[in-house]
């Protein structure tokens, strides 16, 4: 069976972080209204935080990291430094903003970091309104030196949410499979990862090939596919300590791991006898129950976020399609009825769609559609992209794109790419080697 045809089956500890609440000072109309399509960005203007010494840098990469986050999202134009006319040096002070309106500016970060008597540093920020000359938000947060960047990561969803009305998707990571070697010979570790590339660490040693990682709801395990004991078997492993364990004592072969909402199961599933059917294992008692008892492939499990329902791709009906069942097992329907083959289904954290990759005349598709099968819609399209995972505010998808190899088994890259709900502001995301298969975490806070 080729890789175009097949089935698809395909942390750090953080420093404790003190939330205080600064205030708003007036209600302000500025805001990003993502429902309707295309938008255009929104001009923004970040200055570097003010701070002495040691920390004045500090500032300017909290700052450049916050503007990489709002620009990456499609949403936000932060605009040049060069173009500032006011000097910012406090968080507190009023801006002048007569000199922001002037170079386009509708919204203004300003804000400060300052080291306190403990070594931990104290960031504030204050997010401003240009036009309407009023505060929209201000937060401040105490944390750890070497822990900036997590901050950034924060203040860019609190900007993101204040103008979009939705939650953020910065302060995340992404696991994935990182590849090196060639076509025939593939190494494939876990790798974990900011959720903007950086601070990327491998997990494993590429001596087992591994597959499908996926995160726990806490986001401190990892539950994927390794061939670590020669059979395909699910694994847990846990990012703090690094200890890693076979999940249950199934026969044959068990893939395709997702965790429930709760995170007490892992539903998977378990290939015998040349077929496969689904099955939860609760991680408290290690007692697995059936879903599925058919003479097909049932695979690519993923729970609704409230836990009640289950989507999974079979080929019961004669070709690769989507079904939707009850977390019993019960009340199966199909909900895929496009042409081509539907696999790799994930349940939006929203709940009100589901992603999956489609072949249909030769071309690899992702793509969304309600959970009753309706308002299909085609994403993207390419020689293979596959397994598509969701930011945890449910408006923006990741997933792996893979060029052909030429006649010599050369090529093939595999890559990570971002995508909007919309279909919009497609943006590859930056890896030190070749990637696959990636997760997005929920958020961190």
């Amino acid at each position: 069976m080729t890789r175009r045809s097949r089935i698809f089956v395909h942390a750090f500890t953080a420093a404790l972080l003190v939330l205080l609440y600064a205030g708003a000072s007036g209600q302000a109309e500025l805001r990003i209204d993502i429902t309707g399509g295309n938008v255009a960005p929104m001009p923004i203007a970040i200055p570097a935080l003010a701070g002495d010494g040691p920390n004045a840098q500090t500032g300017r990469d909290i700052a450049t990291v916050v503007s990489a986050d709002l620009e990456r999202s499609g949403l936000f134009r932060p605009l040049d430094p060069h173009s500032f006319i006011e000097n910012v040096s406090a968080s507190n002070a009023q801006p002048r903003f007569p000199d922001w309106r002037q170079i386009n500016a509708q919204a203004l970060v300003t804000g400060a970091v300052n080291a306190q008597s403990d070594g931990r540093l104290r960031v504030e920020f204050r997010l401003w309104d240009v036009f309407a000359e009023q505060q929209l938000a201000g937060y401040s947060y105490t944390t750890t030196q070497q822990n900036w960047r997590r901050i950034a990561h924060i203040i860019a969803d609190e900007i993101y949410k204040r103008i979009t009305g939705e939650e953020g998707y910065f302060d995340t990571r992404v696991v994935y499979v990182a590849e090196t070697g060639p076509q025939d010979k593939r190494i494939k570790r876990l790798a974990i990862m900011d959720q903007d590339g950086a601070n990327n660490r491998i997990l494993t040693d590429g001596r087992a090939l591994v597959l499908t990682p996926r995160f726990s709801p806490t986001a401190q395990e990892i539950t994927y596919l390794s061939y670590g004991s020669g059979a395909p078997r699910v694994y847990l492993f846990n990012i703090d300590t690094g200890q890693q364990e076979v999940i249950g004592d199934f026969p044959g072969m068990t893939f395709a791991p997702r965790f429930s909402p709760d995170g007490n199961r892992v539903i998977l599933s378990q290939a015998e006898n040349g077929v496969s059917n689904l099955f939860t294992l609760d991680l408290r008692t290690r007692r697995a129950t059936r879903l599925t008892d058919s003479e097909a492939i049932d695979t690519s499990p993923c729970f609704s976020p409230d836990g009640s329902k289950v989507v999974f791709n079979s080929d019961r009906g004669g070709s690769q399609q989507l079904y939707v069942m009850n977390a019993d097992g019960s009340d199966v329907k199909r909900i895929s009825f496009g042409s081509g083959k539907y696999g790799t289904p994930v349940w939006s954290p929203r709940g009100d769609l589901i992603a999956f990759t489609k072949i249909d005349g030769g071309s690899f598709f992702i793509g969304v559609m309600r959970p009753d099968g309706s308002g299909e819609r085609l994403l993207t399209r390419d020689f293979l992209v596959e397994g598509p995972t969701w930011a945890p505010n449910g408006r923006v998808l990741m997933y792996f794109r893979q060029t052909p190899s030429d006649s010599r088994g050369y090529g093939g890259s595999s890559r990570l790419f971002s995508i909007d709900l919309t279909g919009s502001n497609q943006r590859e995301v930056i890896t030190p080697q070749d990637a696959s298969d990636p997760a997005w975490s929920p958020l961190l806070r």
